[in-house]
């Protein structure tokens, strides 16, 4: 019995020069080892690719709502651009359970896990499949109008409740498992899962969670209250934003920051688990403190840690 032949989705942010030359450069060398490579027929032609050039030759299809997904019968996508880009592949391949590799064009690139000057690495590790995929929790967010239900989504890192006039503020009354907890007068309220909290939540004032935990966040934006402290609730709590009927004006709701529903006053903003996590490739085994400090920048000079100390037999310096 034979194996199915290998194929990869690549999307990129064909946009940029760079992007454009990384994303080459995969083509070849993914087909040259066999590998088939697919492409989205926009991006295709920004590329100004052959695909009868190269062996395997390359796939390219439209991208469309209707039928199987881009990624169908790939074993992963290669993402090449910043965390917007991956956010983009997170949405075209949603429900298909392909795992993502983020190749970071971007600047900080929280969800991207592998560098451009690294690309040949990267392509070794595909080869070899010297990679594993671990799942991010996500959000189903339901929109009602008159106990209505009009637009359902989902996102990876946020939802997010904002005014949609610079004017005027956003009247809302916020709810957590079916009971009130407060009433604002804000510029908005985002709802953020743990992969989204280094996103929106971070620039919200919100807290830094950790992947592994599992949990939804909450974190109204400048809002005129007492209590409008960052919350983090259960993973099974069911989060629900109100926009107040006598709000003046409407509101926008942003997922992910890709797509919007208008709000008019009396909408209501469900959020909750989603049912489809996004599985996010991992080519190493750093832990998230890591990657946090190397994202940010942040200074740890002077850590001396466990692990020396133990080396050094417990002693502490005078």
């Amino acid at each position: 019995m034979t194996d199915q032949p290998r194929r990869v989705l690549l999307l990129a942010h064909t946009g940029r020069a760079e992007a454009r030359e990384v994303a080459r450069d995969f083509t070849k060398a993914l087909t040259a080892h066999g590998i088939g490579v697919r492409l989205l027929a926009d991006e295709a032609a920004d590329l100004a690719l052959d695909p009868a050039q190269f062996d395997p030759a390359v796939e390219v299809v439209a991208a469309t709502p209707d039928g199987p997904g881009a990624s169908h019968g790939c074993e992963l996508v290669v993402v090449i651009g910043g965390d917007g880009t991956i956010l983009r592949a997170a949405e075209l391949t949603h429900g298909e359970g392909t795992p993502l590799l983020g190749v970071n064009l971007g600047h900080v690139g929280f969800l991207a896990e592998a560098e451009f000057d690294a690309v040949d690495d990267t392509i070794d590790a595909i080869v070899e499949r010297r990679y594993t995929a671990e799942d991010r929790l996500t959000i189903d967010v339901s929109v009602y109008r008159d106990k209505e239900l009009v637009a359902s989504t989902f996102a990876l890192n946020e939802a997010s409740v904002e005014k949609a006039a610079r004017e005027r503020m956003l009247e809302v009354v916020v709810e957590i498992d079916g009971r009130p907890l407060s009433r604002w007068g804000c510029d908005g309220v985002v709802c953020a899962t743990p992969t989204g909290s280094t996103a929106y939540n971070f620039s919200a004032g919100g807290p830094v969670v950790w992947p592994g935990v599992e949990a939804l966040l909450m974190v109204p934006i400048s809002a005129h209250a007492l209590f409008a402290r960052p919350m983090v609730v259960a993973p099974t709590s069911v989060l629900a934003v109100e926009v107040l009927a006598r709000t003046e004006g409407a509101g926008v709701l942003w997922c992910d920051g890709r797509r919007t529903v208008d709000l008019p006053p009396g909408a209501r903003i469900e959020v909750r688990r989603g049912a489809t996590p996004v599985r996010l490739v991992r080519l190493h085994t750093a832990p998230f403190t890591d990657r946090l400090v190397a994202k940010f920048g942040l200074p740890v000079g002077g850590w001396r840690g466990a692990g020396e100390r133990r080396l050094r037999g417990g002693e502490d310096d005078a």
